[in-house]
């Protein structure tokens, strides 16, 4: 009997990534990057375009499709916001994912959601707090090996947690929300104000490394933001490990230890802090996350 197939699909701002799995081997895995910004439609036909090129590939139906979105969608099942691809919003995201796979079993969630979902898995732990650091932060609970608040009630939207009352504008329009302050964008642009200079991603590297205050103090600023949203997950839910991943993250390779550091600051009597270390699936989470969300779906 020929083995299903399972397609993950990580939709980002600048590019889409596919994974194929039929049981539990890997068939076929492949992205592409997004054409300049023009209009969703444009957008739609260009994923399209790359889907019909994966089915010849694999000359099989897909049974089920999972996909990983990074927007906000609300009760309508309409994007409500995405920052990076804008042209987006309003757009009914069930009705143009069924569209593209009429074939198969679709279901989607937020990327953090699915990222955790993997990482828990990678990491055998059920119960599991994961934070993707990057151009924004996300994230996503798993609580009892399922997703918290689960599939149809809403994405776990860490990054909006605000975290100080009279801190940065987020993209979002409120004050003060964990993305506005310990993303990689906020980080560099805190940066550069300390340095008095632009600083880019490799200076902020290479200043850390060589322990200048400037860059020291801008990751402590993120480390203790990102310490704060933990803590705060931890005293309402009572996860048992903290994984930190994203691009940023993985790129700033003292950043998981300072989170470490400034969790432990904040216990209090008899709540020991959470082991916070480096997610296992670094870039891959949210796209291993939807292969699993594809097997869901199709059971």
């Amino acid at each position: 009997m020929e083995k299903a197939h399972h397609l993950g699909v990580d939709i980002g701002g600048t590019k889409v990534a596919f994974r194929v799995e039929a049981g539990a081997e890997c068939v076929d895995e492949s992205s592409f990057r997004w054409d300049p910004r023009r209009s969703a439609a444009h957008d739609l036909a260009q994923l399209a375009h790359h889907v019909d090129e994966l089915r010849t590939r694999l000359a099989a139906p897909l049974r089920a499709v999972g996909v990983a979105m990074p927007g906000t969608v609300g009760p309508d099942g309409r994007i409500t916001a995405w920052p990076s691809r804008p042209e987006w919003n309003g757009l009914a995201l069930d009705g143009s994912l069924r569209a593209l796979f009429p074939e198969a079993a679709v279901a989607w969630a937020d990327d953090g959601d699915l990222g955790a979902l993997a990482e828990a898995r990678a990491s055998g732990c059920d119960d599991l707090l994961y934070l993707g650091v990057g151009t924004g932060i996300g994230g996503g609970l798993v609580l009892q090996g399922a997703l918290c608040p689960g599939l149809g009630r809403g994405s776990f939207e860490i990054g909006h947690v605000i975290v100080d009352m009279g801190g940065a504008t987020c993209v979002c329009g409120r004050r003060g929300c964990l993305q506005a302050i310990a993303s990689g964008p906020a980080t560099l642009r805190r940066a550069a104000r300390l340095r008095g200079a632009p600083a880019t991603f490799e200076d902020l590297r290479r200043a850390l490394g060589d322990a200048e205050p400037w860059a020291v103090t801008a990751l402590d600023r993120t480390s203790r933001a990102l310490a704060a949203a933990v803590s705060g997950v931890q005293e309402l839910v009572h996860p048992r490990l903290v994984l930190i991943g994203g691009g940023f993250a993985a790129g700033i390779p003292g950043l998981v230890a300072m989170v470490s550091d400034r969790l432990a600051e904040l216990a209090r009597p008899g709540q020991p802090p959470l082991p916070v270390e480096p997610a296992a699936l670094g870039g891959l989470s949210s796209l291993r996350g939807a292969v699993s969300l594809a097997r869901l779906v199709a059971s």
